[in-house]
């Protein structure tokens, strides 16, 4: 289990443990309160660390077995730490008859990691999916939430430098600039 020290944020653990008990003070007499304080903590945190775990655990009077089996359940949930940038590829049956092995392929030679694995620099990690309900654009990936259609492996250098200029900024920064 991977432990938090400090985010890419800045923030250290306490002030975002901090943060985390407010979230969940604010869902405590909700029903269903798990998933939504899940998916903040994810966030917050970029993952679900362990200290969070047992807290909301603890706040919800929820077993710990409950929340991990919710975690380990959805694949949204992390426990490692991801990276800046969560890149997906669809592996449907439209995308795979349009090349989307080859499209994985080509993003684990460029990156130098497999499937479920963060690149060294801490930019990347390589998930896939099975039907992302736009086969007319096949192949696709996502990056976080903005789609790539028609993807080819010869896209995928430029697609990842795109990524990489804006690795100084955070996401919250990155999609504020994107609204814009």
């Amino acid at each position: 289990m991977t432990k938090v020290n400090k985010c890419s944020c800045g923030n250290d653990d306490e002030g975002l443990l901090q943060r985390l008990e407010e979230i969940i003070i604010s869902f405590k007499d909700k029903p269903g309160a798990l998933i939504p304080v899940l998916q903040a903590t994810q966030s917050l945190f970029g993952f679900i660390p362990e200290e969070a775990i047992l807290k909301i655990s603890e706040k919800l009077n929820e077993p710990l077995s409950k929340v991990y089996g919710v975690i380990t359940f959805y694949s949204f949930f992390s426990l490692k730490p991801r990276g800046k940038f969560l890149i997906r590829v669809c592996l449907g049956t439209a995308c795979y008859v349009q090349g989307a092995n080859e499209v994985l392929t080509a993003l684990k030679q460029q990156l130098s990691i497999d499937i479920g694995e963060t690149s060294a620099d801490k930019l990347f990690t390589l998930d896939v999916g099975r039907c992302f309900g736009a086969c007319g654009l096949a192949p696709i990936i996502m990056v976080n939430e903005e789609v790539h259609q028609w993807v080819k492996p010869s896209d995928v250098k430029k697609i990842l430098s795109t990524y990489k200029k804006q690795k100084t900024g955070s996401k919250e920064e990155i999609n504020q600039e994107e609204i814009s």
